[in-house]
């Protein structure tokens, strides 16, 4: 399938589609006329890949999964995808935490910019 096909088949865009392929996750073999082409199987890949990235995974870690993107990578997970999956949620909850943290200190800015508002003037 040619790379717009593959991209329609997986809800992705062709950019991205190039960007899978030049991170080593996808390949495709080059038509007479140069375009892509890709195997039936590059759609089950993209699909892992896509739900992996939608898991908060980057696509350095998606790589781990590499061997398991042709079936269903949710399944049967390796031990050291397992363990970057645990490692990039560690990440995510310490970025949650700063940005709730900051979120709270402007909340109490904005409280009391507000208060000192309609505060009557004695």
């Amino acid at each position: 399938m040619r790379i717009g096909e593959l991209a329609k088949a997986t809800a992705t865009t062709a950019r991205a589609l190039r960007h899978y392929e030049q991170a080593g996750l996808i390949s495709s073999e080059r038509a007479a006329n140069g375009y892509r082409v890709y195997d039936e199987r590059a759609a089950v890949r993209v699909s892992n890949i896509r739900y992996l990235l939608a898991a908060g995974l980057t696509l350095d870690d998606v790589r781990v999964f590499a061997p398991c993107l042709d079936g269903n990578v949710a399944a049967a997970p390796s031990v050291t995808g397992l363990r970057v999956a645990m490692e990039r949620l560690a990440v995510l909850d310490e970025r949650i935490a700063a940005q709730t943290e900051a979120r709270d200190r402007l909340a109490a800015a904005l409280r009391q910019a507000t208060a000192d508002l309609v505060r009557p003037v004695a």
